[in-house]
């Protein structure tokens, strides 16, 4: 969105959750908003978070959290949320389990409601949210039960002129799951939302879809695994008998080089450590995850909380500055459809 088209339309309105307590996402929220206060001229933020525990992170880092706030009121506020108990960087607290999914419902419900064109997530901790009897198991699957979607996709992007973006056809499951999890219209209801996603959010008018096998050497004509043949490359003729420029099965191992991936939109990959490991050695620090399919837009960093980073001030925003460059981009395109 240019700034001129930002200045003839109302701002858009996105919440920023601040995550776990005890880790780096307090303080790189502030690190991103008062690092680059005219980043953004179409776009109002709402922080979430105990306002507390926001400016005493922030100080830790050097920042004048309450004078930036004082100074850019009409661009930025906190919604302060009470932590369950006193968080120390770097120590977890189940006590502050339910405190970290209030600030997620919070940011959904606003979201569902139209208080909010998009919600930025800090990384949280999962194990803080199971021991307060929480059975969470992650961000993406939380989305989808509370907003009752059906399937969402999983996208991890590098951020640039061309940005390599990896969808997951499975998230959270075992390595031993994966494989009775993929069925034909699964990933092919996966591949529709990924095209239609891209299009809808990110502007690209036909999108080109790469797909991995499962199997080393995408199978090998199912000498090694007939995945491939049994489910893949079905769901790939039913999609592209629909108009859906996806390609494949590749062996994934060939796959992630500049000769495929220079005319490709989006890999899909067939499971979490497949596709995301090479995402991350080439982005990491400026990488984002996208949550596809849902009906709002939800984007997020690409590392976790980094517990022996917080507060020292070693940790790097940059990632967080993708979320957001990324939300307010993606909030634009669906105010202009």
């Amino acid at each position: 969105m240019s700034r001129s088209d930002a200045a003839s339309r109302a701002p858009l309105q996105i919440a920023i959750t601040t995550g776990e307590p005890a880790g780096v996402g307090p303080e790189l929220t502030a690190q991103a908003l008062v690092g680059a206060p005219a980043r953004w001229p179409g776009a109002q933020f709402t922080v979430l978070g105990d306002a507390g525990l926001l400016d005493a992170r922030a100080r830790a880092v050097g920042l004048d959290w309450a004078a930036f706030l004082a100074s850019h009121g009409d661009r930025v506020r906190v919604e302060h949320v009470p932590l369950g108990a006193a968080s120390q960087p770097g120590r977890l607290d189940a006590a502050n389990g339910r405190y970290v999914l209030a600030l997620l419902d919070r940011a959904i419900d606003g979201a569902m409601d139209g208080r909010y064109d998009a919600i930025v997530t800090a990384p949280l901790q999962k194990s803080t949210l199971n021991d307060a009897g929480v059975p969470f198991t992650g961000h993406t699957e939380y989305l989808a039960q509370r907003t009752g979607t059906h399937q969402v996709v999983m996208m991890l992007a590098g951020t640039g002129a061309r940005p390599l973006r990896v969808a997951l056809a499975t998230t959270h499951l075992p390595l031993k799951d994966v494989p009775a999890a993929l069925t034909v219209e699964g990933l092919a209801g996966t591949l529709r939302i990924v095209d239609s996603d891209l299009r809808r959010h990110f502007g690209l008018p036909a999108p080109r879809i790469l797909v991995t096998g499962l199997n080393p050497h995408a199978g090998e004509n199912g000498y090694l695994g007939r995945e491939e043949i049994d489910v893949i490359e079905p769901a790939l003729k039913q999609v592209q008998a629909a108009g859906i420029d996806a390609r494949g099965p590749y062996p994934a191992d060939t796959l992630f080089q500049p000769r495929y991936l220079n005319d490709a939109d989006c890999v899909l990959a067939m499971f979490h450590d497949q596709g995301l490991p090479v995402l991350k050695f080439a982005t990491f620090g400026e990488g984002i995850n996208v949550t596809l399919g849902l009906p709002i837009i939800r984007t997020s960093v690409d590392h976790g909380t980094a517990l022996d980073l917080a507060g020292t001030g070693r940790a790097d925003a940059g990632s967080l500055i993708a979320a957001l460059d990324t939300a307010v981009t993606m909030a634009g395109h669906r105010h202009a459809a």
